[in-house]
This record gives C-alpha cells, structure tokens and sequence, in this order.
C-alpha cells in the first residue's frame, strides 16, 4: 500500500474503510519490511520519549545552552495547578508540554524530532494533554503517532518541514497540522476530517518566519510550539464541529511551500530578520556570540 498526496490517502482509506493510522501502518509493513510488532515497539520508544521529555523539565528545570531558556514550562504548569489558567484543562497543559520539550532540545536532551526539533513540541505536548484529560489508553495515543506520520510524510514528500527552506510555517505549521489530523482521529473523526484538520492548522500558519534570535532553537522558537499547539487543537475541534474549510491539504501544503519559497532569505533561519533582526535580538546574539 502506497499514496503520494492527501487525495490518494483519502481514496485508499475511503475504498478499504480503514482509519489514517491503519493506512499508514500497512504503508510501513509493506515497503518498510518491518511487522506490526516491530511497529508497536518503535511507537512505544517513541511515545515514552516524548512523554519524558514534555514533563522533565516541569519537574527539574535546567538552564538552555544560550540563556534563553529555562523554566518556562514549570511556570506554566504551576499556573494551571493554581487554578489561574485562562485556556480550560487540555490547552493549558498542552502549553506547558510544548514548551518543556524546546528546554529539552535546548539543554542537548533526547526528543522526538517530529517532524523536526525546533517543532518536537507540538506533537507531545497535544498527545499528552490528550490522554490525560481524556483518560485515553496508549494505545489511541499510537494510533495518532500513525496518523500524524502520515500527514509529516506527506508534507515532507509535497512540501517541505524545513524552516531553512520554507520558513518557521513549514516545522510548527506542519507539526500543528499532523498534531491537528491525530487528534481528530483518536476522537473518533473520519479520514477526510483529519485532512481538513490538517489543512485548516496549516492555513492558519501560512507565511510564519523561520527567526531564531542567535541562530538558536530557543526563541521564539518555544512559544511557537505552544501556539502551535493551541493551533492544533483549535483546528481538531473546529472540524469535529462540523465547520470545513474549502481548500484540500494537498492545495494547502503546495501554497505553504510556494510561501515558503517566496519569503527572504532573512526569515530562513538565517537569524537575520524578524525577531533574530531587531535591536534587542541583535544584542542577545552579539553577547551570546561572545
């Protein structure tokens, strides 16, 4: 079993009834060479990473290599405990679990690059939220990792997840668009609703330089996870409520990449413009650079 684009994706799970995350596991037992146990392990390595590292820092904050970092997601997980949040259960966590996997990054910890390390929040940080206020086994957690990849495949495929060559659009906007179509699923949302999800997060990010301030995935790197997190969730529940958007992904990923194409070189992880660009980022990077 292959497909190339959302559109084939959607046909094959339309002719064989099945979800995303079963298309995409018999994509990866057929060319991959690999058995569904084999799947399941990685799936589970990859899940316990991500969980360690989205609430590590929560509890033992360290500083980040550049000085930007640390503490960040502490604070805001003591704020929702405070009862102090302004975003509802899910969101709030979400937030503080996106942030703390960019600390992780940032101390040289081990994460989950997906689909790249500047974005490895988004991902962990709605998964989490997740099964925590929804009370959900791990197994519908591997089933959103399944669909996820599969949206990250087609991305990767058709577009790009590259902020060097599309901008900051192109890693949260294509990690909010996989953590966007996963939740859909594991709320019991179709194939085609996924896509749409998925569409939707990306519409929403379009045009988003790439600016790491010093060249480093600190800021605004890490609060970019969080709202892509909340753009994630924003999109899954909008679909779920019956509401569309009229562009397919796969005419949605082709404009992301077309935008990213098109920005400067400065908004390219050049560290150049943007926020990296103005007096104050300037300043952090001269010192940062000794």
């Amino acid at each position: 079993m292959n497909f190339y684009t959302g559109q084939a994706l959607l046909e094959v799970c339309e002719k064989e009834t099945i979800f995303i995350s079963e298309a995409m596991k018999r994509r990866e037992m057929e060319l991959g060479s690999i058995s569904e146990e084999e799947i399941m392990t990685k799936l589970a390595r990859a899940w316990e990473i991500m969980q360690n590292a989205a609430t590590n820092p929560i509890k033992e904050p360290r500083k980040s290599i550049g000085g930007l970092l640390g503490g960040e997601a502490k604070k805001m997980n003591a704020f929702r405990k405070a009862g102090n949040n302004l975003c509802g259960p899910m969101l709030s966590r979400a937030l503080a679990y996106a942030m703390a996997v960019l600390e992780v990054n940032a101390t040289m910890g081990l994460i989950v690059a997906a689909p790249t390390a500047g974005s490895s929040g988004i991902l962990p940080g709605v998964l989490l939220s997740y099964k925590e206020v929804m009370g959900v086994l791990d197994d519908v957690i591997y089933k959103g990792l399944l669909n996820a990849s599969a949206i990250g495949y087609l991305l990767m495929r058709n577009a790009s997840v590259s902020g060097a060559e599309a901008g900051c659009q192109a890693e949260v906007g294509s990690a909010s668009a996989m953590a966007a179509s996963a939740v859909v699923e594991m709320n019991g949302g179709t194939p085609r609703m996924c896509l749409a999800a998925a569409s939707m997060a990306l519409s929403n990010l379009l045009g988003l330089a790439c600016d790491p301030i010093a060249g480093l995935v600190e800021s605004p790197c890490q609060t970019r996870n969080s709202i892509g997190a909340a753009n994630a969730l924003t999109a899954a529940e909008m679909v779920l409520a019956g509401i569309t958007i009229p562009v397919p992904f796969d005419e949605m990923a082709d404009a992301m990449y077309r935008i990213g194409k098109n920005l400067p070189f400065e908004l390219r992880e050049t560290a150049l413009g943007g926020c990296a660009g103005t007096p104050t980022g300037c300043s952090l990077g001269c010192n940062l650079c000794g």
